[in-house]
């Protein structure tokens, strides 16, 4: 998958769970909605395109949350 359309789905998830008003919940739902929503190979490629060009790209909450499905594996 394109890592423009995969940047661009991850900021949608986070504009959706940005409007909870408890931020923490907020990163932990999202990524355990792209964990449990996405493919391995489309996190994959996520992580590698932010590891080769950095995420600047990404909305703040994504960045948080992104940080936490890396962890997780």
């Amino acid at each position: 998958m394109n890592p423009a359309n995969l940047i661009r789905m991850a900021n949608q998830i986070g504009t959706f769970f940005e409007a909870m008003p408890n931020r923490e919940q907020a990163v932990k739902d999202i990524a355990a909605h792209i964990q449990r929503n996405w493919e391995p190979r489309m996190r994959n490629e996520l992580h590698q395109h932010i590891v080769q060009c950095g995420d600047a790209e990404l909305s703040p909450i994504v960045r948080d949350a992104l940080a936490l499905v890396q962890s997780v594996g």
